[in-house]
């Protein structure tokens, strides 16, 4: 540290001769003659000899021509203006008290102060003993003109300083030769200091106390600068100041903490009120809330941290009131565009029902008319046209079919004759859906057209049940006596309007097969059938038989596998992934947002899924149809809850997982084990929603686990699958007892069949003595009986009994004796294989991209982002205690290490600030891991549906943007002020706001890339190592490798910023710092910017991560 400290001593000093370019001499040629003059005729006059020191300054005042070039060159690290470290450092225009001193004491002062020449050489000197290694000194120079081996005068001594001669003429500005000087030695005058090996004088610079030497005679040092006395001069005294290095190595010539030293000469105590740092030239004022002792070093402005915390939670709990009154606001809006909906959907009722009404009058007239002409020409057309009077049957899709609104002075027995028809129609098509032969959408992958005019049928039947429901209702309120219906009724009312069609899908499946790839081993075998438009298929089987693979299959998700077979989306081979605007999935996991409420999460979902050109009212009623239809009124406004905080019960949170598809309204609805964990109650209650779903042409498949006859009863199809993915039976409900007893399989009484199936399936049950069928050969009697092919290793199988028992997989017993085959490192290398090829598969699966062939238009990208905004600042109010716990650690953090790390002026609080960075990072980085950590599977979940992953991405980012800004204000309200550094309050929040924005980037890689436990492990780990690779010195691989690290880029910025602040005496001290470190004055804002390019940067990896590793 002391040869660097000299190191930058010699290029200082070049300074201090050179950087006073700001002044240029005007008067340059008066500098000889105003030195002697009329200064010596009498005693000296105190105003001569002040104009006299002036005269001096000027002449040492324009070194910096000479010197600047060099400096800039050699110094530029340290130094980025000339002129601005002169006036800090050398300016001595305000008091050159201590020039009259000397001038007192010495009239030839000007010929013992140091040459350009001299200056050079010190510098040179001083430059090479660095570059060579550490010398015995690092204040003594290498031989010169006037002290070398032969030569050498007392001025050569530290303290000490020569004169050129009272009739030589000494150059200033000469820089090529060194003058002789050896006469005249006396010590150096006080405010300069005199360096061993040379004879002239330098002044000290600002901000330093530099008085003669008091020589200690116990320990026989010159005080307070530490040299001896040469032995063998007993004549010799102690001089002046001898070098001006750091504040290690030569802390004896800065200006003392709680002193300032307004001069080089003068050393004062702080008063009461003030105070004043190490190397001050003027003492500071004290905050008012500060108490201030005489002699204080720095004022305490704890005070002022606790006012700025105050005032930033104030900010925060103004924001966090200001949006719930936002919320509050905007649930008012929502209410009031339910309300404004359901008065559309009245009016339209009315309309439509006013409509009706004039319509039956003209057919009543037409109708009469008709009779009497009937009568005149044929007696059976007047029968024909009667008929449907007295039977009450109006022909389907015929205006007549939907009879008027009942008025209130209408019969009340016709009335109660209604309801009770009404009433029974409802009942007949909710719970006897095998009297619904006719209410089918077949569209074959044969002949499209022959079939599609059906859906006509499928319309009317729709209209009817809806009607029917909807009559219900509205006869409840006019039982009320209300005038205006209650919202519920409402929503019935609606469902009496013209029905949007939705696009049919009809899904046909041809010997479909999954093999998991490497393994050889079948998933799904064989499987063939259709699923058809407004049909509830189920999929049931014993555990282990595919039924969740059988439905990744059909949505294209079966990664890792290789599918042969064919798929067919309503007769043609198109991926299913074409359609995922108008498909719904629900998976078996309540997928749900625990602190959004039920309404909230429906409505979220409505926005993001239904078309864009759709009218908000259309969508509330779409809302409110499905809370109405699942039965979640009750608990629309009640949070859905999370493990750690109770929500709405098991049941109500799987119906709104389901409810999350319904909003969108879509044409193929696949759910996975819906009512699992449900009562019967509620099972059946989610069934008859889908049945609603089902009536309006949507194709809904599920897999269901052994489900009561009731439930059983109320599904079109079953599709059975044993053990390895095999079908076992495809086909209506109704007929599957008759199948199962062809084949001698009888359902015992009070036996519910879907359990006796799965029994035999599972080999629990075996078939009765009469059946000459076994379990296994179930699947390929069913092959047979439809006659689709059948795999030679099935038929070998069903032949020899023996070689199949015990196999799970119908054929795979031949591929599992070839890998038992295998040697250790043949099965390691077929299982990386397996992996490899998975990832593959996984990530062609994220980027694979289809042509959009559902025909729906959803909302842009900038419409999606905004709804995600409103939906996570929402959570992110509600999860204020978890904010104000992560600001309550920080706010602890910055008391710990603002009162054990000390930003010292020793080393500009780099201490202090290398705990910062390590705190910050790994604080903010944990707390940023929820931010994607704990909302992967919603985003899967959404990503699949066709939702933006940017928007997702941009609205997560834009909400954290808050954390970004508050953290380092809340963290610097105690740091800061308990620390007092040099450097503004300003400098440290932008360092600290573009560190914490970076590491944030870093956190969502590391969120989305790892699972929870390994994130957490990494943001906590990776601040430390990267730390301590920055701070390593020489020329190492490591130390190279720290120029990577963002951690080296903030802790330069913050060094940067409080160094700068430094001058004056502090200038040697600052270079040698700088240039141990390898920083420089000039890389401040490169360092902001790297920090914010790696933060852009993490964040689009984070990016990549996110549509590239998905679900596993």
């Amino acid at each position: 540290m002391k040869m660097l400290a000299a190191i930058t001593l010699i290029f200082l000093l070049g300074a201090s001769s050179v950087s006073h370019a700001a002044t240029e001499d005007d008067a340059g040629n008066t500098g000889g003659s105003g030195y002697s003059g009329d200064a010596g005729d009498a005693p000296v006059n105190s105003v001569a000899m002040q104009l006299l020191s002036q005269e001096l300054f000027k002449g040492f005042s324009n070194f910096s021509a000479y010197f600047g070039p060099e400096i800039a060159k050699h110094l530029g690290y340290c130094i980025s203006n000339v002129d601005a470290e002169w006036n800090a450092a050398f300016n001595f225009s305000k008091n050159t008290q201590f020039l009259s001193e000397c001038l007192k004491s010495n009239k030839d002062a000007v010929q013992r102060l140091c040459t350009a020449a001299e200056v050079k050489f010190y510098g040179a000197s001083l430059m090479q003993g660095a570059e060579t290694g550490p010398a015995k000194s690092s204040n003594y120079l290498k031989p010169n003109k006037n002290c070398n081996l032969s030569s050498w005068p007392e001025g050569c001594e530290p303290g000490w300083a020569c004169s050129v001669g009272a009739d030589t003429k000494v150059e200033l500005k000469n820089d090529k030769e060194i003058p002789p000087r050896e006469l005249d030695c006396r010590p150096c005058c006080e405010g300069f200091f005199c360096p061993h090996g040379l004879t002239c004088m330098i002044p000290c610079p600002l901000g330093s106390y530099c008085p003669l030497a008091k020589l200690n005679k116990t320990t026989g040092v010159c005080d307070p600068y530490r040299y001896q006395l040469p032995p063998g001069q007993p004549n010799h005294t102690c001089g002046g100041a001898d070098v001006w290095s750091d504040f290690l190595s030569g802390n004896e010539l800065f200006c003392s903490a709680g002193f300032y030293c307004p001069s080089t000469v003068q050393k004062i105590p702080c008063s009461k009120g003030h105070f004043c740092r190490a190397g001050s030239t003027a003492q500071t004022s004290c905050y008012q809330l500060a108490t201030c002792e005489p002699q204080t070093a720095n004022q305490n402005i704890t005070a002022y941290g606790l006012i700025f915390f105050g005032g930033i939670t104030l900010v925060l709990l103004i924001i966090y009131n200001c949006s719930g009154q936002v919320l509050s606001t905007r649930e008012k809006k929502q209410a009031k565009s339910r309300e404004a909906a359901a008065r559309s959907a009245r009016e339209t009722v009315q309309a439509r029902e006013r409509w009706k009404s004039a319509k039956d009058v003209a057919r009543k007239g037409a109708s009469e008319l008709q009779s009497q002409l009937s009568r005149t020409f044929s007696r059976k057309k007047s029968v024909m046209h009667e008929a449907p009077k007295t039977s009450g049957q109006p022909k389907p899709g015929s205006d007549a079919a939907l009879p008027p609104m009942p008025s209130g002075s209408s019969n009340s027995k016709d009335k109660k004759k209604k309801q009770t028809n009404l009433t029974k129609m409802m009942r007949d098509i909710e719970e006897n859906p095998d009297s619904e032969e006719g209410f089918n959408l077949e569209i074959g992958d044969k002949n499209l057209k022959k079939n599609a005019a059906k859906a006509k049928q499928l319309h009317t039947r729709s209209q009817i049940f809806k009607y029917a429901y909807g009559q219900i209702e509205k006869e409840k309120a006019l039982q009320e006596q209300n005038k205006n219906l209650t919202f519920s009724g409402v929503i019935s009312i609606a469902s009496d309007l013209e029905i949007t069609s939705r696009p049919p899908i009809e899904v046909f499946f041809q010997d479909l097969t999954l093999t998991l790839r490497g393994k050889n081993k079948h998933l799904l075998r064989c499987v063939t059938g259709k699923l058809v438009p407004g049909h509830v298929s189920a999929v049931m089987g014993p555990s282990g038989a595919g039924k969740t693979t059988f439905l990744s299959a059909l949505m294209g998700k079966a990664t890792g596998c290789t599918i042969t077979g064919r798929i067919l989306i309503n007769g043609k081979e198109e991926p299913m992934q074409s359609y995922k605007k108008i498909i719904g999935y629900v998976p078996q996991d309540d997928i749900v947002h625990g602190n959004l409420t039920v309404e909230e999460n429906l409505w979220f979902s409505a926005r993001c899924r239904l078309p864009a050109d759709l009218d908000k009212p259309e969508k509330v009623l779409v809302v409110e149809r499905v809370i109405e239809s699942l039965g979640l009124q009750a608990v629309r406004d009640s949070l859905v809850g999370t493990v750690e905080k109770r929500g709405i019960s098991g049941g109500q949170r799987k119906r709104v997982n389901v409810g999350l598809e319904m909003v969108m309204e879509p044409s193929l609805l696949i759910l996975d084990e819906p009512t699992s964990g449900l009562d019967s109650s509620s099972s059946l209650l989610l069934l008859r929603a889908l049945r609603r779903e089902a009536l309006e042409g949507v194709n809904i498949c599920m897999v269901v686990h052994q489900p009561s006859y009731t439930l059983f009863k109320m599904f079109d199809d079953l599709i059975l699958l044993a053990k390895g993915g095999l079908t076992v039976y495809h086909g209506p409900v109704k007929k599957v007892e008759e199948y199962f007893a062809g084949l001698g399989i009888h359902v015992p009484e009070r036996v519910n069949p879907p359990d006796y199936f799965i029994d035999i399936l599972e080999g629990i049950i075996k078939p009765s003595s009469s059946s000459a069928v076994k379990f296994k050969e179930l699947p390929l009697r069913w092959m047979l009986h439809n006659g689709y092919p059948v795999p030679p290793d099935m038929l070998d199988s069903a032949e020899m009994p023996s070689s199949s028992t015990g196999d799970s997989t119908h054929g795979a017993s031949s591929a599992n004796n070839a890998e038992s085959d295998q040697s250790f490192a043949g099965e390691l290398w077929q299982d990386v294989k397996f992996t490899v090829g998975q990832k593959k598969d996984h990530i062609r699966h994220n980027f694979n991209k289809s042509m959009d062939l559902s025909n729906r238009k959803t909302p842009s990208v900038s419409q999606q982002y905004k709804y995600f905004v409103g939906r996570l600042g929402k959570q992110r109010l509600r999860e204020a205690r978890i904010q104000a716990v992560d600001y309550l650690i920080l706010l602890l953090a910055g008391i710990c290490l603002g009162t054990l790390a000390k930003v010292s002026d020793e080393t500009f609080g780099s201490t202090g600030y290398l705990y910062t960075v390590i705190a910050v990072s790994l604080l903010c980085k944990i707390s940023a891991l929820r931010s994607f950590s704990l909302d992967k599977l919603h985003y899967w979940r959404e990503s699949a549906s066709g939702m933006s992953s940017l928007a997702y991405f941009l609205a997560k980012d834009t909400i954290d943007h808050f954390n970004t800004i508050v953290k380092p204000a809340v963290y610097l309200s105690m740091f800061y002020f308990f620390n007092n550094p040099r450097s503004t309050i300003f400098d440290n929040y932008l360092v600290l706001l573009c560190h914490v924005y970076c590491v944030t980037g870093i956190a969502y890689v590391l969120a989305i890339y790892f699972e929870p436990g390994p994130a957490q492990l990494w943001s906590v780990l990776l601040p430390v190592v990267l730390t301590l690779i920055a701070n390593q010195e020489g020329d190492s691989i490591i130390t190279q490798l720290g120029d990577f690290c963002y951690t080296k880029w903030a802790l330069e910025a913050f060094l940067l910023a409080n160094a700068k602040r430094y001058s004056g005496v502090w200038l040697i001290q600052r270079c040698g710092a700088l240039r141990q470190r390898g920083y420089d004055l000039k890389h401040y804002y490169p360092c902001l910017a790297f920090l914010l390019c790696t933060g852009i940067f993490s964040r689009a990896i984070a990016f990549f991560c996110l549509v590239t590793f998905q679900k596993k």
